[in-house]
């Protein structure tokens, strides 16, 4: 099942706090950017967030969960309701991820 543009739509409305958010389809999904760095998907009406130390340790206890067959564990977000939050735990996740390599010419 695909994932509606208008859950994306939300979701990204309410992760505004944290920084430019930005979404680009991909496969049937939705991979979500923060500030030009890839931070999660949206697969199924559903919020992968990457993986990482910080964002485990903000969670506390994260539900986790492969966003598609074959893939990792990532952790599933489901409230959205609290804005600060969601920007505290992307803002810190982001800082942990690495910026892309730039691609060969």
């Amino acid at each position: 099942m695909a994932s509606g543009v208008e859950f994306v739509d939300y979701v990204c409305e309410q992760l505004a706090n944290a920084g430019e958010i930005t979404y680009r389809r991909m496969f049937g999904s939705y991979g979500i950017y923060m500030d030009g760095k890839f931070i999660a998907l949206i697969c199924d009406d559903q919020f992968f967030l990457k993986p990482t130390a910080v964002g485990k340790q903000i969670l506390v206890a994260p539900t986790e969960e492969p966003p598609f067959h074959g893939a990792k564990d990532w952790y599933i977000i489901e409230d959205f309701d609290d804005r600060d939050f969601l920007a505290h735990l992307l803002t810190a996740t982001w800082e942990a991820l690495p910026f892309p390599k730039p691609k060969k010419k």
